[in-house]
């Protein structure tokens, strides 16, 4: 596999990795004990395009293919994972089913103010009773005139405090399910009826929020159906797979940082009168994450150049989510062991990391789960 970057995405390589390191990283331990990203970074981000990533130039934004993409997630990567969530949630699943999905008229009344930051986007589909079983959503939709109405709850959003538009799931045909009877819907945070709850406290991606959103009659309009009526869950599929490659980039990124931290302090580091890089039990590590890290990037590339290039990637995509997260869980573990007691200490980015890495194995579908989807396919081609 050979992935040629025009000098144009390099440029823009070299711009983002030097904004993260030099403008975002400085902020880090900020935005890990407020548990908030400073808004100047915020709108630094903005003026540099990454909220219009995804989202086409005639829309507002860069236009940035898949491969493309996935080279500037791994820049964000490197840095606090609370402030890469908040971005890639928003122009990955956050705004893909309307990019890829949604009607002229949606398009043009949205994206440009998502391309520019101005509005936040979130993607609405697990619920309390239906995390990893997604095809068991219970919040449901009825026609009523010229409106929909919706009821239920959607559980552990992404952006969800903070975001301005939807991409919601509900049951239009309890008896079809999943199979017929889901659709997406673009839903405003002031749509009458829509409840933002409490944000949730979790163990790590601090600055990044996620909440409960309540459906209590919520009223959509008709226009704001995404797709086609009763293909929800196949558009749902769809924007995953494209999401599960975003996060393995920014998984990857990760893995860079860490591998980074580690071979110089391990250079650094002096035990028994030598540098701790001496130790063949260090070298053997570092060989290990490194390794891992690049198999995980070819993996991760190869299924963001057949997305480019219109394949269906639902095997693919899952592979490369299940490896990259397995992989940076992997590579965070042994930074801590490199780092010894230090790795252990929260004034230290390493502690972070390790927390931060945790999560890339459940969300945007567990990895048991990617597993299930892999192992299907694969039966399915014998």
């Amino acid at each position: 596999m050979t992935v040629t970057l025009t000098e144009e995405i390099l440029q823009m390589k070299r711009m983002i990795k030097n904004f993260i390191d030099k403008e975002v990283e400085p902020y880090a331990q900020q935005i890990e004990e407020e548990d908030a990203i400073p808004q100047h970074l915020i709108e630094q981000s903005k003026e540099l395009g990454l909220f219009g990533m995804s989202i086409p130039e005639q829309y507002g934004g860069i236009g940035l293919n898949t491969v493309e993409k996935a080279i500037v997630l791994e820049q964000l990567g490197r840095t606090h994972n609370g402030f890469v969530s908040l971005i890639s949630a928003h122009t990955g699943i956050g705004s893909t089913g309307i990019v890829k999905l949604a009607s002229d008229y949606l398009k043009n009344k949205y994206l440009p103010d998502m391309a520019s930051g101005k509005k936040i986007g979130a993607f609405a589909l697990s619920e309390p009773g239906a995390g990893s079983d997604a095809t068991n959503i219970s919040t449901r939709a009825e026609k009523i005139g010229n409106h929909w109405v919706l009821n239920g709850t959607k559980h552990f959003i992404t952006n969800g405090p903070i975001a301005d538009v939807f991409t919601v799931f509900a049951l239009t045909d309890k008896e079809k399910g999943a199979k017929g009877g889901i659709t997406a819907f673009l839903v405003e945070k002031d749509f009458p009826g829509l409840i933002i709850g409490k944000k949730d406290k979790k163990m790590g991606l601090r600055g990044s929020y996620t909440s409960q959103i309540i459906f209590e009659d919520c009223i959509v309009p008709e226009e704001n159906v995404i797709g086609q009526i009763g293909l929800g869950y196949m558009n749902a599929l769809k924007i995953l797979a494209e999401g599960r490659v975003g996060l393995a980039a920014r998984a990857i990124g990760s893995c860079d940082k860490l591998i980074e931290l580690s071979g110089s302090y391990a250079k650094e580091r002096i035990q028994f009168k030598k540098p701790i890089a001496e130790n063949q039990a260090i070298q053997w590590m570092l060989a290990d994450m490194a390794t891992e890290t690049e198999a995980a990037r070819a993996l991760t590339m190869k299924v963001a150049q057949m997305i480019d290039h219109g394949e269906v990637v639902i095997k693919e995509a899952s592979m490369a989510k299940l490896f990259a997260s397995d992989v940076y869980n992997r590579v965070a573990d042994k930074a801590v062991q490199i780092h010894g007691g230090m790795g252990y200490v929260s004034d230290y980015p390493i502690e972070r990391f390790y927390r931060d890495a945790r999560i890339t194995q459940i969300y945007e579908g567990t990895n048991e789960i990617q597993r299930l989807i892999i192992a299907r396919r694969v039966l399915d081609e014998c």
